[in-house]
C-alpha cells in the first residue's frame, strides 16, 4: 500500500500540464457557470483545454485557469474553418449554448462527429437538449426548483437557494465531467465518440436519489425542517453561539450523540428520545439555549476534533485560515489570488494550476495536426 504522504501529494502550480488527463485535447466554447467550471476541473487534471471566446469576453478568474484562450468570430467563414480544423484532432468538445445554436453555426454533432468520429461532444444546459422547456431561459434556481431539491432546503417558512451549488456545479459541472470521462474511456475501446447531454435538472434530480429512497421507505416527510437531515432534528443542524457566530453538529450515531450529551452537559432525560421526531422541536429549543452559553471558540476548544461530529461555521475568509485547511493546502494563492486548490488528489500524477494564455487559432490547429 502507498503511504499517506504519497497518496496526498499536493497539486503543482506551474505552466506545465500534469495530471492523469495530460495528452487529452478539449475545445471549449466559452460560456458562464457550469461549463467553464467543468473545463477547469478537466484542465486541472492535465487536459489541454482551448477556450474559444468572442472579442472583449476573455474568461477571467480561477475558473479560467489552465486554458489556452483564442478569440474567434464563429460567424466568419475563415474562423469557422479554423475551428473545424482544430476539432478534427480534438478528443472532446464542451459547449453550453441553447439547443440548436451549435447546429446553426455549422458546428453541430452531425458535422463535427462526421469529420472526427472519435470526438466526445459535451453539451451543458439547464433543461437539456429536449423537452417542453428546452428552449426556455433559466438559471440554477429554476433547474433545482423543478426537481424537488429546492423545496426541501431551508427553514419551514420558505425554501432558501443553496448558492448555485446544487444546480450549476453539483448537478451541472460534475455530471458533465463524469459523463465526458466515461465517454472518453469508452471511445478508447470502441473508436467512436458520442454526445453527452448534461442537463442541470437531470443532475440535480440525480443528486437527491437518497431522499427519494427515504421517501419510498417512509423515512422522509415533505415539509422543510421535518426530517433528520433538513434541520428538523436537534442533533443535526446549526446553532448560534454567545458571540453571534455559529457551529454545526451532526451527532447521528448513538455513540456520537452520547458524546454530544456528555460534553454539552445534556442531562435532561428528555434527550434519551433521540430518534423520536415528536421530541425534536422541544429539544432543538433546549439545545439552542445551551449553545448560546459559550462562544464559538469555546465550543471549538471543547468539541472540535472529537467524535461529536462538530465543526465551526466559517466564512470563506476564515476557512482559508483554519488549521486543517492550511495543513492540507486546500486553498492556494496563484498570481496573488486566493482560490481553492484542484481536487481530488492523485498520488502519481498530481494536478496542476496553470495560468491562462492567449493563443492563435491557426497555430494551435497546426500544432494539433490540422491541415
Amino acid at each position: 500500500m502507498q503511504d499517506t504522504a504519497t497518496a496526498s501529494k499536493k497539486p503543482q502550480t506551474s505552466g506545465r500540464a500534469s495530471g492523469p488527463l495530460a495528452g487529452i485535447r478539449i475545445v471549449e466554447f466559452a460560456g458562464i457557470g457550469p461549463g467553464p467550471f467543468g473545463a477547469m476541473l478537466l484542465a486541472d487534471m492535465g487536459a489541454e483545454v482551448i477556450t474559444l471566446t468572442r472579442a472583449g469576453q476573455t474568461p477571467r478568474g480561477a475558473a479560467a485557469r489552465g486554458r489556452k484562450i483564442v478569440v474567434v468570430d464563429l460567424k466568419d467563414k475563415a474562423s469557422l474553418d479554423g475551428v473545424l480544423a482544430l476539432l478534427d484532432n480534438a478528443d472532446a468538445l464542451i459547449e453550453g449554448y441553447r439547443p440548436g445554436v451549435m447546429e446553426r453555426l455549422g458546428l453541430g454533432p452531425d458535422v463535427v462527429l462526421g469529420r472526427n468520429p472519435k470526438l466526445v461532444y459535451g453539451r451543458m444546459t439547464g433543461w437539456g437538449q429536449t423537452g417542453p422547456l428546452a428552449q426556455a431561459a433559466g438559471h440554477d434556481i429554476n433547474y433545482i426548483s423543478i426537481t424537488g431539491a429546492l423545496a426541501a432546503i431551508g427553514p419551514a417558512e420558505k425554501p432558501v437557494p443553496p448558492l448555485n451549488l446544487v444546480g450549476d456545479f453539483g448537478g451541472g459541472s460534475m455530471y458533465l465531467v463524469v459523463g465526458m470521462l466515461a465517454a472518453l474511456l469508452e471511445a478508447k475501446s470502441s473508436g467512436k465518440g458520442q454526445v453527452v447531454d448534461a442537463a442541470m435538472c437531470d443532475g440535480a434530480a440525480s443528486l437527491i436519489t437518497m431522499f427519494f429512497d427515504m421517501t419510498s421507505a417512509g423515512r422522509w416527510q415533505e415539509g422543510r425542517e421535518s426530517n433528520m437531515l433538513d434541520g428538523g432534528a436537534h442533533f443535526y443542524g446549526v446553532y448560534e453561539c454567545k458571540d453571534g457566530h455559529f457551529v454545526s453538529i451532526g451527532s447521528i450515531e448513538p455513540q456520537f450523540y452520547k458524546l454530544l450529551r456528555e460534553l454539552a452537559g445534556l442531562t435532561d432525560p428528555q434527550y434519551d428520545g433521540q430518534m423520536d421526531p415528536k421530541n425534536w422541536p422541544a429539544l432543538k429549543e433546549k439545545l439552542t439555549a445551551v449553545f448560546k452559553t459559550r462562544t464559538r471558540d469555546e465550543w471549538c476548544q471543547l468539541m472540535e476534533g472529537t467524535d461529536v461530529c462538530f465543526a465551526p461555521v466559517l466564512t470563506m475568509a476564515e476557512a482559508t485560515q483554519h488549521p486543517h485547511m492550511v495543513a492540507r493546502e486546500v486553498f492556494i494563492t496563484h498570481e496573488g489570488h486566493t482560490q481553492p486548490a484542484p481536487a481530488p488528489r492523485f498520488s502519481r500524477t498530481p494536478s496542476s494550476v496553470r495560468t491562462p494564455l492567449q493563443a492563435d487559432l491557426v497555430g494551435l490547429a497546426k500544432e494539433w495536426g490540422g491541415k
